[in-house]
């Protein structure tokens, strides 16, 4: 059973991803939002592993906020997947790189996602008071943890992917921050996990 299946998503879901997914391919030789390998199967690549982040968000979701958006995942994803219950209800993508910003707003176009486009550094832009804050292969783990003291509501969740030396990252992060985490294996690669982080707070 695929990720698809086991989030219940709507033929609607799939032919929007779908949408989204031939605008990568069209895009992506032009300005480089994954890497030609990846491309090759960026379904399961991107938009399930992107998929899978949205399935460990505690719905409904007013605001989610997705930096370093780059491609769109996982916050383009997010956006598509939350049309049908209507959470999150906004997505909110920071991403410095103005070609990559005109890709997403690209996509917003087309598919109706209900997301905004913040065109700054992660560190200038205002705090965002997110209710779920989602990062994917942007920065280690303690440097992710000073963003979420930005931008996550007190109340909010971090969710951020992390490959397969994560154990040492949340060691060395656990030196600077004191925070409550889980841990959920990636379900589309052997190795990498998902941290869902709360109570986030210097040490």
């Amino acid at each position: 059973m695929s990720g698809t299946d086991r989030l219940n998503v709507s033929r609607e879901t799939i032919e929007r991803l779908k949408l989204y997914e031939a605008l990568l391919h069209k895009w992506n030789p032009r300005i480089n939002l994954v890497s030609r390998a990846s491309l090759v199967e960026s379904w399961a690549r991107h938009i399930e592993d992107s998929m899978q982040i949205y399935g460990l968000a505690p719905h409904s979701v007013d605001h989610w906020v997705d930096l370093g958006s780059g491609g769109g995942f996982p916050g383009l994803v997010v956006a598509i997947m939350g049309m049908d219950q209507k959470s999150p209800a906004n997505v909110t993508l920071v991403e410095s790189d103005t070609r990559k910003c005109a890709f997403l707003r690209s996509v917003i176009r087309e598919t109706g996602a209900p997301a905004t486009v913040i065109n700054d550094r992660i560190e200038n832009t205002p705090p965002l008071q997110a209710d779920i804050l989602s990062a994917r292969a942007l920065a280690d783990l303690s440097k992710l943890l000073s963003f979420a003291d930005r931008h996550l509501a007190k109340s909010g969740m971090a969710i951020f992917p992390k490959g397969a030396s994560w154990t040492n990252e949340l060691s060395q992060a656990q030196r600077a921050w004191s925070f409550s985490h889980r841990v959920v294996k990636s379900r589309t690669e052997t190795g990498p996990v998902i941290l869902t982080i709360t109570g986030i707070a210097r040490a």
